[in-house]
């Protein structure tokens, strides 16, 4: 059975870590944060539900690298969200710094562990982790595209009053206002969702989509954490379980759909050994100028990063 290190025990991670448990798939789940109290006040209050739900995973929160030796999965939540009057790059700087010195800790007590980042700005973030670790491009990568489309999948079950375990989506690009959400390749029940909805409402859907983060700021005052936190566990479970399910991942590229040296989300599968393959689909030239054009806003964010470690 394996071991499962969640850094960060804010809403995302604590989440991602009850998630996990509840999954019962894996031994123990480590909740690791500065805040070594509220890891372990978390990680406690979540061994104390598994009477109740019936799991039995055990969960130990700390603030200690050496309780998360031999880990053979790390999801990374840890960073600071984005305050009124700060830059991106005040966050990119902020949270690279986060992601980085979480990166060389978690190596030190575990040689090759797959990394999962949810920390943001996602896209950059993962690609600091993937430079910092000197892993291989299959074992480090990020977690957006399976929140985004759980919230396009989510959108199109309320607007057509169908069950979402019936909507299936792929969805790509940056996790951001240039995300690509494809209708082309999105069914319900295996019917295209283009018979079951009129284009203006379905637009209206991809936008909401694209904006589904800011959504939720504004309701709440914070990020969401429910989803992403499932989100990440869902992927953990993939790689446990060695399913080679096919999710939209945030993965370096190496020549797929003509982009190289970037991270971007794309269709992959998701296996024992991490990113058993990227799966390149046939786009058509509107979808591969948005994709293209999604690439270069993240090819802009990742040369801010690039710039600050000159």
């Amino acid at each position: 059975m394996s071991k499962v290190t969640v850094v960060g025990a804010g809403n995302v991670g604590a989440t991602c870590a009850n998630v996990l448990a509840h999954k019962d798939i894996v031994k123990e789940v480590v909740l690791l944060d500065i805040k070594g109290d509220l890891a372990r006040g978390k990680a406690l209050d979540s061994w104390q539900q598994a009477p109740i739900d019936y799991y039995s995973t055990s969960l130990k929160g700390t603030e200690d690298y050496k309780d998360t030796a031999n880990s053979d999965i790390v999801v990374i939540t840890a960073g600071i969200p984005r305050k009124p009057g700060m830059s991106r790059d005040d966050l990119i700087s902020t949270n690279a710094k986060i992601v980085n010195i979480v990166t060389k800790s978690i190596l030190e007590h575990s040689p090759n562990p797959i990394i999962i980042v949810v920390s943001n700005p996602l896209d950059v973030m993962t690609y600091a982790a993937h430079k910092g670790s000197g892993l291989s491009d299959k074992r480090v990568f990020g977690m957006a595209g399976i929140l985004d489309t759980a919230r396009y999948r989510a959108f199109l079950a309320t607007a057509l009053n169908v069950s979402p375990k019936d909507i299936q989506a792929v969805l790509m690009g940056g996790h951001g206002d240039t995300m690509v959400p494809l209708p082309r390749y999105t069914t319900v029940a295996g019917i295209p969702v283009t018979e079951m909805i009129d284009d203006e409402s379905l637009n209206a859907i991809v936008e909401r989509t694209k904006k589904g983060g800011g959504e939720l700021v504004k309701l709440m005052g914070t990020s969401a954490w429910y989803a992403p936190g499932a989100a990440a566990a869902q992927m953990v479970e993939a790689i446990v379980k060695d399913e080679n399910r096919i999710f939209p991942c945030c993965v370096k590229l190496n020549g797929e759909y003509g982009l190289e040296d970037i991270f971007l989300g794309v269709p992959v599968k998701l296996g024992q050994n991490g990113i058993e393959e990227v799966l390149e689909l046939k786009l058509d030239e509107e979808e591969m100028t948005l994709l293209n054009t999604s690439a270069g806003h993240v090819k802009s964010v990742m040369s801010v990063y690039d710039n600050m470690q000159a």
